[in-house]
C-alpha cells in the first residue's frame, strides 16, 4: 500500500507508527484466516478489503469529501446509518481491536480501562488510523461509562456528538430515544449541508435492510451441518460490514451465499459433519480482535453464530419500510435500534431468550461467553447468561481476557477442555 503515502501524510498520520500497524497486520492476517482449509472462492473480495484496509477505502473516502460529502464515524451499532446516508454522508464504524497506542491513550485515560477504549483513544491519540482523521464528526452514546467518560476527552481532539442511549425499555425510555434520534438527524442536517427527505429516507432504508438482508441469508447458511463457511470468515464479514460500502458489500455478500447454498446442496463444508458447534457472545469483536474465535475453530470446534454487536445484533432486526411521512420514518428508525440486547439495559432478558433461541435453531453443542477485561455491563451480566443456560441444561464456558496475546495459550487449554466435553 505504498502508493498511498502521500495520502496518509496529508491526513496527518503519525507514519513511523501506522507503518509499524501495517507491517503487523499481514502475517496476522495469513496465519489466522489464509491457512484455512476449504475457503469459499467468494472469500476473495474480503480479503482484498482487507489487503486495502488503508488504502482503497481511505482513498474513496476522502474522494467523498473532495466532492463536498461528509464523513461520519461511529462507535456503536446504535447510530442509525440511515439517516447519515439519506443526508448524503458516509458512515463508519471506529472501534478498535488492536492494543496500539497505549502509551498515548494512557496520558488521558485509567491504566485499567477496557481495551476497546484504550485502543481507539490510542488510534486517535498516536494518530494511526485514516479512518478517524477523515471523520468531520464522530458520534458516540451512553452504553458504559467508561466510553460515556472518554468521549468528553476525546471531543477535545475532534467533534463529538453522544447520544443518550436508555439503561430500560419502558415507554418514557422509548420517548428519551426517538427524540435523541430526531436530534441526530436535525445535527446530521446541519453537518451535511443536506435535508433529509421522506425520499432519500425511504431509500437509505432499504439500502441498509438490504445490507442486513444479506448478513441474514448468510447467518442461515452457517445452520447447516456441515457449516460451509468458518466463524471466523463469518466474523470479519460482519466486520467488515460496518465500513464498506453499503451496496457494494450487499453484492459481494449475496454472490458468497449463491457459492455456498451450492456447497449446502452437495454436502460440503469447511468442517467435517458432527463437529462440536458453538455460539460466541459477550463483548464486540472489532478488527483485527480475531485471538478467541482463532482459538476456538484450532480447537475442533466450529462457531456457528454470534451473539454479538459485531455479529447478529447488527443485522437481525430491520427498520420498517412501511412510513410514508418523515416523523414515522423516524419512529421506525428508533424502533428498530431500541431492539439491539446490549448489555447496558436492565433487565436485559431479551438477551437471555435470544441466547436460548439461537442455541436452539443453531442447533449448538454450547455457548462462549467473551468479556474484554474490565468491560463491567458484559462481565457482570454473564451471571445471568450463566443462570439462564444452566437452567436449560446449556453448557457455557465464560472467558476474560484482552487484546494481547500473553493469555493464549491458558484459554486454549480452557477451550480445548470445553470442547473436548461437548464432544
Amino acid at each position: 500500500m505504498s502508493n498511498y503515502n502521500e495520502m496518509w501524510r496529508s491526513l496527518g498520520l503519525n507514519m513511523e507508527a501506522h507503518d509499524r500497524l501495517l507491517q503487523a497486520l499481514p502475517p496476522t492476517y495469513h496465519d489466522v484466516y489464509l491457512t484455512q482449509p476449504n475457503r469459499p472462492q467468494g472469500l476473495e473480495y474480503f480479503d482484498f478489503v482487507v489487503n486495502e484496509i488503508h488504502g482503497l477505502r481511505i482513498q474513496e473516502l476522502q474522494e467523498h469529501k473532495q466532492n463536498g460529502g461528509k464523513v461520519i464515524g461511529a462507535f456503536c451499532v446504535f447510530v442509525p446509518e440511515e439517516i447519515v446516508r439519506a443526508a448524503g454522508g458516509i458512515c463508519i464504524g471506529l472501534c478498535s481491536g488492536i492494543d496500539i497506542g497505549a502509551a498515548e491513550a494512557e496520558k488521558v485515560l485509567p491504566r485499567n480501562i477496557c481495551p476497546l477504549i484504550k485502543s481507539f483513544m490510542g488510534f486517535k491519540l498516536a494518530k494511526i488510523c485514516p479512518y478517524f482523521e477523515s471523520c468531520d464528526m464522530v458520534v458516540g452514546e451512553t452504553t458504559c461509562d467508561g466510553k460515556k467518560k472518554a468521549f468528553e476527552i476525546l471531543n477535545d481532539y475532534v467533534p463529538v456528538h453522544v447520544m443518550e442511549t436508555p439503561q430500560m425499555k419502558r415507554g418514557r425510555d422509548r420517548e428519551l430515544w426517538l427524540e435523541e434520534v430526531r436530534d441526530f438527524a436535525r445535527l446530521v442536517e446541519e453537518t451535511t449541508g443536506n435535508r433529509l427527505t421522506t425520499e432519500t429516507l425511504a431509500k437509505s432504508i432499504r439500502e441498509v435492510n438490504g445490507k442486513r438482508r444479506a448478513l441474514r441469508r448468510l447467518a442461515e447458511l452457517r445452520k447447516n451441518d456441515p457449516a460451509p463457511i468458518s466463524g471466523l470468515d463469518s466474523l470479519l464479514i460482519e466486520q467488515i460490514a460496518m465500513y464498506d460500502d453499503v451496496e457494494r458489500f450487499t453484492g459481494k455478500v449475496n454472490e458468497l451465499c449463491d457459492e455456498l447454498d451450492k456447497k449446502v446442496q452437495t454436502g460440503e463444508g469447511v468442517f467435517p459433519s458432527g463437529t462440536p458447534r458453538v455460539i460466541v457472545t459477550g463483548t464486540p469483536m472489532a478488527i483485527p480482535n480475531w485471538k478467541v474465535p482463532h482459538l476456538i475453530e484450532t480447537s475442533g470446534a466450529v462457531i456457528v453464530a454470534e451473539e454479538l454487536c459485531t455479529g447478529l445484533r447488527y443485522f437481525e432486526n430491520e427498520v420498517a419500510e412501511d412510513a410514508g411521512a418523515m416523523d414515522a420514518m423516524l419512529e421506525n428508525v428508533a424502533a428498530r435500534y431500541l431492539g439491539v440486547n446490549c448489555a447496558v439495559f436492565t433487565p436485559n432478558t431479551g438477551r437471555m431468550e435470544r441466547l436460548v433461541q439461537l442455541v436452539r435453531e443453531y442447533n449448538a453443542d454450547g455457548v462462549i461467553h467473551c468479556a474484554l477485561s474490565f468491560c463491567d455491563p458484559y462481565a457482570v451480566e454473564a451471571n445471568r447468561v450463566e443462570k439462564v443456560l444452566k437452567e436449560e441444561n446449556i453448557p457455557l464456558l465464560k472467558i476474560e481476557t484482552g487484546y494481547d496475546q500473553e493469555d493464549a495459550g491458558q484459554l486454549k487449554t480452557r477451550i480445548e477442555a470445553f470442547i473436548e466435553m461437548l464432544g
